[in-house]
């Protein structure tokens, strides 16, 4: 548990093989406001008819029902 607390992960087996990971948990932080502002302000722009566009051609959904 102290491992854990160091932010120590493991992986649990059973008979040699990997079945589980034990991790620790994410502790939540506070973000002010102006801080994540700060942070986005040098994010790339993002054309969201672009990325709409791109979602679609991705999932490739047609709207006639399946079989």
């Amino acid at each position: 548990m102290r491992e854990l607390e160091r932010g120590e992960t493991f992986t649990i087996t059973r008979n040699g093989v990997p079945v589980a990971e034990l991790a620790p948990l994410r502790r939540r932080r506070f973000v002010t406001a102006e801080a994540a502002t700060e942070l986005f302000r040098s994010a790339p722009h993002v054309s969201f008819d672009e990325l709409r566009m791109d979602l679609d051609a991705a999932a490739d959904q047609d709207s006639e029902p399946r079989a």
